[in-house]
C-alpha cells in the first residue's frame, strides 16, 4: 500500500468525491483508510457510568484504498505514487511532478 498515515489524499469515487483531506489511520490487513472528515458516521451511544447521558457519536469510518489518491501540492492534483532511489534510498515520488512524497 503507497499511500501512509499523514498524507493528504484526493478522494475520487463516492458521496465525498473531490474532498481533499489528511489520512489519519491505515488499515493494510483490510486495505482501507480512516480520512478526517471522509465517510462520517453516527452511532447511537447507550447511556454509561462515564456518559451518563448517552447520545449520538459521529465519527469517520474507513474507506477502502482504491476510492482515494495521493493529492500532489505542486501539480495540484491528484497523483500515482511511484518509488526512486535517492542516494542508496528509497523514496516515494508523484508522478505527475516528479516531486518526492512530504
Amino acid at each position: 500500500m503507497k499511500i501512509k498515515k499523514g498524507d493528504k489524499v484526493q478522494v475520487i469515487t463516492g458521496s465525498d468525491k473531490g474532498t481533499v483531506a489528511e489520512v489519519l489511520r491505515v488499515l493494510p490487513n483490510r486495505d482501507m483508510v480512516i480520512v478526517e472528515g471522509v465517510n462520517m458516521k453516527k452511532k447511537h451511544m447507550k447511556p454509561t457510568q462515564e456518559n451518563p447521558d448517552g447520545g449520538i457519536a459521529e465519527g469517520e469510518a474507513p474507506i477502502h484504498v482504491s476510492n482515494v489518491m495521493a493529492y500532489d501540492k505542486k501539480a495540484k492534483k491528484p497523483s500515482r505514487i511511484s518509488y526512486k532511489e535517492e542516494k542508496g534510498k528509497k523514496v516515494r515520488v508523484y508522478t505527475t511532478s516528479g516531486a518526492a512524497v512530504k
